[in-house]
């Protein structure tokens, strides 16, 4: 007896996106946690997945990969744009870190947030709100990097003025020989920004699907806005708002790098990322799992090795 077995009838009968094969879902996952990193056909031959012990030793690497990359493009002489999430968060305390250690300035940095909370139509929290991504930027990133930060006039945030101006800015910049970056999270339901399964309803290809650079108020799928009062709002879900702003794949495919990172864990043996992981990893790429994309492009995708599994019930 499971969900699959007891879905008919169930008030979770039609709340999956509607592309979603639930007992192709559950074959994802390898009852060995080792196999977790096995090479899959539809990986690009330069993504790597690299497992990660504890949280700390998330946080140190994926922070030393993202200064490790504006470095780089430092000594090149070449701009770096780079899409930049809020959450995961614990990896920008160690890139503030390792660019002071190392005394680079991020003077040739542009930085894209890659959403924001909003309303239906697309206006946004005050940068002042602690609940806006704006305001996790700052606090996290840009404002402790001191005089090595980036420009304010280089920092873009997902509001219903600058989203739309992503795609052509971006464009410019690669023209002329800067990188695009993207750092992402994996969401509950396989999302990358807020870019949610249920839009590849809306289009008739993929290659549709591809082209679509952003959204002004997304309408968010219920688990994502449950994942974040978990997750950022201290559990109340009155406090998350049913939209938000985002990128598309045509800003997060098609990169020159991915840096992204998997750290959903509780505690206690607790954790809501585990599926969404395997997910990412072994189910081919659709619209409908946005996140299945992401593999196909150079980079690194760092995980909490707890993530893993086994995924076997176990009553806390």
């Amino acid at each position: 007896m499971d969900l699959i077995s007891t879905l008919s009838g169930s008030l979770m009968e039609n709340f999956f996106p509607a592309g979603w094969d639930l007992a192709k879902i559950d074959a994802c996952i390898d009852p060995d946690p080792s196999t977790i990193t096995a090479r899959q056909k539809s990986w690009h031959k330069n993504f790597q997945p690299i497992a990660c012990s504890t949280v700390t030793d998330f946080d140190m690497m994926l922070g030393h990969e993202i200064a490790l990359t504006i470095k780089r493009a430092k000594d090149a002489g070449e701009q770096a744009a780079m899409i930049l999430p809020v959450g995961p968060m614990g990896m920008y305390r160690w890139a503030v870190y390792f660019l002071t250690e190392w005394n680079v300035s991020c003077d040739h940095v542009h930085g894209f947030n890659m959403d924001e909370w909003s309303d239906k139509d697309g206006n946004t929290l005050p940068s002042s709100n602690t609940a806006s991504f704006q305001y996790a930027m700052e606090q996290a990133f840009y404002g402790p990097l001191g005089k090595l930060t980036v420009p304010k006039k280089q920092r873009n945030f997902a509001t219903k003025k600058l989203l739309p101006t992503y795609g052509e800015k971006i464009g410019e910049l690669r023209s002329k020989g800067a990188k695009l970056t993207t750092i992402f999270g994996i969401g509950r339901v396989c999302h990358i920004a807020f870019w949610e399964p249920h839009f590849a309803g809306e289009f008739n290809s993929t290659e549709e699907w591809k082209r679509q650079t952003h959204r002004l108020g997304a309408r968010l799928h219920p688990l994502t806005i449950e994942q974040n009062a978990l997750t950022s709002f201290k559990s109340r879900t009155t406090h998350v708002p049913a939209f938000a702003n985002t990128i598309g794949p045509g800003l997060f495919l098609g990169c020159d790098k991915i840096i992204g990172g998997a750290d959903g864990i509780f505690g206690r043996g607790m954790q809501w990322q585990g599926l969404s992981l395997w997910m990412t990893l072994r189910h081919e790429p659709t619209p409908w799992i946005p996140s299945t994309f992401m593999p196909g492009q150079p980079g690194k995708l760092f995980f909490l090795q707890e993530l893993a599994g086994p995924l076997l019930a176990e009553c806390n």
